[in-house]
């Protein structure tokens, strides 16, 4: 994935990308920000590992929709922090993933 990332954690951004593949297939992908992204009418999500957590970034519209249920992890404007240590949470990323791409799609 991205050049910068420790190699703990680049199995989990593996994971993060085949979900993405699956659920916004008609997405293209590139690196922005030195991160991996997907993009349809715009950037749906960037995502990359750093020392103790995974970055994903959906969008702000994308945090605020779904803050109800991402209350246990760290968030800001429009990214989301999930523990290196722990197990990725696939149901989440698939549905935030699946509302950016629907979102996007319909521009």
């Amino acid at each position: 994935m991205s050049t910068g990332s420790p190699e703990k954690g680049k199995e989990k951004l593996w994971q993060i990308y085949q979900w993405i593949k699956e659920e916004a297939a008609t997405g293209g992908r590139k690196i922005a920000y030195g991160m991996p992204t997907f993009y349809q009418n715009e950037n749906l999500i960037h995502f990359d590992n750093v020392k103790n957590h995974i970055e994903f970034y959906p969008t702000p519209s994308a945090i605020q929709k779904f803050s109800k249920v991402t209350k246990d992890y760290k968030t800001s404007k429009g990214a989301i922090q999930f523990p290196a240590d722990r197990k990725l949470p696939e149901e989440l990323h698939r549905k935030i993933i699946a509302f950016r791409a629907e979102k996007d799609g319909n521009k």
